[in-house]
């Protein structure tokens, strides 16, 4: 597993309940260390036991605990840069959607060998839409549902959004828009510094 994967999870439960909260996670694993590394690559084991430590320690579902993590990775200052990289897929929030078949490409552009899985959106009118996501670790499809949760708030977007489960290495998560214009929406530019002019 990317060192990426296991940071954003230590850097979700620093930021979202605090230091002392993300020792009492590795306190009970049996890693024997506090912190990852962005850069280094993990067994798969390292991360599955984190998040188990984690769901307990905070007496939350795995999948629960994934789609915080999702939204987090979304809507949090500390990590301005991956909202970034999903704003960049389109003005509105079905753009944004229709953007995901591109998201593995761009994430490999940015990090060669993080390996997202691949994603696929089928289209069931102008409101109605269903996401496939191939491959990857087990409950990454909780996470994206996290992430388009932050991500419909972040295009000011009234949807429903449903995890229909996993079956033969497939994640499906169902998306109805409900209103396309429900909020205003958070403020985005195309780079920093037109962000800051913004303000």
């Amino acid at each position: 597993m990317h060192g990426l994967v296991n940071r954003a999870i230590e850097c979700f439960v620093r930021d979202t309940y605090g230091q002392a909260a993300w020792l009492g996670v590795m306190g009970r694993t049996d890693l024997g260390i506090t912190s990852f590394e962005a850069m280094l690559v993990y067994d798969p084991a390292v991360t599955a036991s984190v998040l188990r430590a984690a769901a307990a320690h905070f007496e939350k579902p795995r999948e629960s605990l994934l789609e915080d993590l999702g939204a987090y990775l979304v809507s949090h200052p500390n990590v301005e840069a991956v909202r970034r990289l999903l704003r960049f897929g389109g003005q509105s929030f079905p753009d944004f959607l229709r953007s995901l078949d591109d998201l593995a490409d761009r994430a490999h552009l940015a990090v060669p060998d993080l390996g997202l899985p691949a994603m696929e959106l089928r289209e069931f009118g102008e409101q109605s839409y269903s996401l496939a996501i191939r491959g990857g670790p087990k409950g990454f499809g909780h996470v994206m549902l996290g992430a388009l949760r932050a991500m419909a708030d972040d295009y000011g977007t009234l949807a429903l959004l449903e995890h229909r489960g996993r079956s033969d290495g497939e994640e499906r998560i169902a998306i109805s828009l409900i209103d396309g214009a429900f909020s205003k929406g958070r403020d985005f530019a195309l780079s920093p510094a037109e962000a800051r002019g913004a303000r």
